[in-house]
């Protein structure tokens, strides 16, 4: 499941340099007050373990889910995402994400996970999860990216996803073995 929307600021137009700043604010972000989908609610109730990555905006998911994380790790953590060394143009923070993102796949990776180091750590992440859910059926709350790079690892060893899932905030993915 994909945490809840990260509680954030307006942010005015900002640099591809300036993005590091706005990472790190995001990074730390917790989410908004407005209660977790119904939907969620119910399928978070059908977990036995409860997974979370270390980030505050999926620990604060947690919480208003009314859940106590059995894990807490930040091998489930976002994909982290560069920044830039440009002062210019100047786009939304959104717009940038989206391109920083895009210059991450094709290899630009400035300081931070690479895109293929990304990709074993999603394969370490559906070992866990596997091997969690042995102990009956698991949630966890992490990030977009990642999950989906988790997904994918879990479909390449066999398993099958039952639900599909978007990129909105709450969004989930069942996938069984």
């Amino acid at each position: 499941m994909r945490h809840g929307q990260p509680k954030l600021g307006a942010t005015a137009k900002v640099s591809a340099l300036d993005m590091k700043d706005w990472i790190e604010h995001y990074d730390r972000s917790e989410i908004t007050h407005h209660p977790a989908p119904d939907a969620s609610q119910q399928l978070a109730a059908t977990a036995t373990v409860i997974v979370s990555s270390s980030a505050p905006r999926a620990l604060a998911s947690a919480l208003a889910l009314g859940l106590e994380p059995t894990v807490v790790d930040a091998l489930f953590c976002e994909a982290q995402l560069p920044y830039g060394r440009w002062k210019w143009p100047r786009l939304s923070p959104f717009t940038w994400a989206f391109i920083l993102r895009i210059l991450w796949l094709c290899g630009y990776s400035r300081r931070v996970e690479s895109a293929g180091a990304a990709k074993l750590r999603a394969n370490s992440a559906a070992q866990r999860l596997q091997a969690l859910a042995g102990n009956g059926p698991v949630l966890l709350l992490g990030h977009g990216w990642m999950n989906r790079m988790i997904a994918k690892q879990l479909e390449a060893d066999g398993w099958t996803r039952q639900k599909r899932n978007s990129s909105q905030y709450w969004s989930a993915a069942v996938y069984q073995g």
